[in-house]
């Protein structure tokens, strides 16, 4: 014990239950095992089980898979749709024109549609056999350092049962210490514990900004009689309308099992127009006449938002510090250009336990030695698949006809394109003023809202489960409010009332008719779009109390 904080000592602490780690925790039993070496491997995730935060496009490349658990198959993995075929739509307002010709790269043969929520839960169930140690419902909410701060030693979970006050409730339980040689961070994109691994250990120095997309997604059951469950591509990815040739992104549709289809919509975070608000924009890809003729008579079972990391090599970080690795969304293992990183996220976990056996045997876990895994991501497929896409994210980034010049430079040159590397604007900068009158565009209507095929943000936030302990402080850290009235207002008219997907943040007047932002965490989807895209840098997303935060089982 340190005063009232229980130490607990393993040899490796995975920090996330995304597949990265899933994989990486598996893999490392399984190279312990065959070497005759006993390892104390511990797993801990913010939500309340595996798998209730992993949401995902869900289209899995098998490779990664077939080397981690060959037999697959035989163990139950659970798969919706296997050896997809893949189509590409471009949609006009009213109308669809399916192009003849898809990149390879963007091809799915032998890749399977999945749930990543029941994908991840079944990989912790194999995780578990083979004696790796998980605690659901723990957030990591500190890095522990040596006391010079040069090295990684552990991490710190949070305190339960904390009230708004900041004072300890009758439930309180104060989080654990958890000393490891070595720490494995895969929290998945923009994780708070890589800030502070960032602030310290400056591991983003030298790269490029970070590039985001929130995606916005939703499983919908529809008739069994729909033509798409039983004919014709059962992937679809969607181009142009309703973001345009301005704004990077598109939709998918994906078919899974049991008359279900995933249906969703992603957004590069570098959009300009501060009125965009992704999850009306969802809608309105939902009400147009391709989309809604796969999805009539259906009903959303289940919904969900998150954030990508997309802008691949050029903005991954140092991977090994002393003490500490980073993979998967974490590390920007995206393959971005696929439209796929299940597979490179699972394949970063399983080189970390390459380099982590090996610094074992040699008991030093300095950061020349964890160093190995950034030689073995280089020498491996991962860099082999993300190299010619190295300067993609950024060709999308650029408005209008641009994007293709570059992006057709890039096919005819490996990747390389006309400026290697492409620069690319930081998001966060990316929206303009609104005009002096400060009114919005009037985009295309979107359908109405049902409440059962066309659900509104509120509806939506309850089909995606979440809940979080009302009475705990707010996780949501807004450092000036006096900011969100002020210059916010008047240059953006507060985006972040629009580009949260769980209406988190909402602007109305209190007494004497003064504006005020007025928060709603208890909604909040951790997806962190807000730190991402607030123009001011005003937003700090934090951890919430261990256990919140969605409940996904099939998307």
């Amino acid at each position: 014990m340190t005063g009232s904080r229980e130490v607990l000592d393993f040899d490796v602490v995975f920090v996330g239950g995304g597949p990265a780690n899933l994989a990486g925790a598996i893999h490392l039993m399984y190279l312990a095992r065959k070497r005759g070496l006993e390892l104390e491997v511990a797993l801990i995730e913010k939500g309340i089980g595996i798998g209730a935060h992993c949401l995902s496009g869900a289209v899995l490349d098998l490779r990664a898979l077939d080397e981690l658990v060959p037999d697959h198959a035989e163990k139950g993995c659970p798969i919706e749709t296997a050896d997809c075929t893949e189509a590409l739509h471009v949609l006009t307002a009213t109308g669809a024109l399916r192009v003849p010709y898809i990149p390879s790269y963007m091809r799915s043969h032998g890749c399977a549609v999945i749930s990543l929520s029941r994908f991840t839960a079944w990989l912790g169930g194999i995780a578990e056999e083979m004696g790796v140690n998980i605690f659901p419902g723990f957030a990591g909410s500190e890095v522990l350092f040596t006391p010079e701060g040069r090295a990684v030693v552990g991490v710190r979970t949070g305190d339960k049962g904390i009230g708004k006050d900041g004072k300890p409730k009758a439930n309180h339980e104060s989080g654990v210490d958890l000393h490891a040689g070595v720490t494995v961070f895969g929290e998945g994109p923009r994780g708070s514990l890589l800030r502070q691994l960032s602030e310290k250990l400056g591991i983003f120095s030298g790269a490029m900004p970070q590039v985001f997309e929130t995606a916005v997604k939703e499983v919908i059951e529809v008739p069994p009689t729909s033509p798409f469950l039983s004919s014709g591509p059962s992937i679809v990815h969607t181009q142009g309308y309703p973001l345009g040739w301005n704004t990077k992104g598109g939709g998918f549709v994906y078919r899974m099992g049991d008359n279900r289809i995933s249906l969703g919509l992603v957004v590069g975070l570098d959009y300009d127009d501060p009125y965009l608000e992704p999850y009306e924009t969802f809608l309105r890809l939902k009400g147009h006449p391709f989309i809604a003729r796969i999805i009539e008579g259906g009903r959303v079972l289940q919904q969900g938002a998150k954030t990508l990391c997309s802008g691949g090599l050029f903005t991954m970080p140092r991977l090994a510090v002393a003490g500490a690795l980073v993979v998967g969304d974490s590390a920007s293992m995206l393959s971005s250009r696929r439209l796929k990183g299940i597979h490179t996220a699972m394949k970063s976990g399983m080189l970390a336990a390459e380099a982590i056996v090996q610094a074992h045997a040699c008991g030093d876990f300095s950061e020349r030695a964890l160093g190995h895994y950034q030689e073995l991501v280089r020498q491996s497929w991962i860099h082999d698949e993300l190299y010619p896409a190295r300067n993609f994210s950024q060709a999308l980034s650029k408005r209008g006809a641009v994007r293709y010049f570059h992006l057709a430079a890039q096919h005819l040159t490996g990747g390389r394109g006309i400026v290697d590397p492409l620069p690319i604007l930081e998001d966060r900068k990316a929206l303009k003023k609104i005009g002096r009158e400060g009114k919005r565009p009037v985009p295309s209507a979107a359908p109405k809202c049902d409440g059962k095929l066309y659900v509104d943000k509120l509806t939506g936030v309850f089909l995606s489960g979440t809940q979080h302990t009302e009475d705990q402080p707010c996780h949501l850290i807004v450092h000036d409010a006096d900011l969100c009235v002020g210059a916010c207002f008047e240059n953006y008219r507060n985006p972040c009332t629009r580009f949260c997907p769980g209406s988190v943040y909402e602007m109305d007047h209190g007494e004497g008719g003064q504006r005020r932002l007025r928060l709603n965490p208890s909604n909040c989807l951790h997806c962190k779009t807000c730190e991402i895209k607030d123009p001011y840098n005003n937003i700090t997303w934090t951890c919430p109390e261990g256990g919140g935060g969605p409940r996904y089982s099939m998307v």
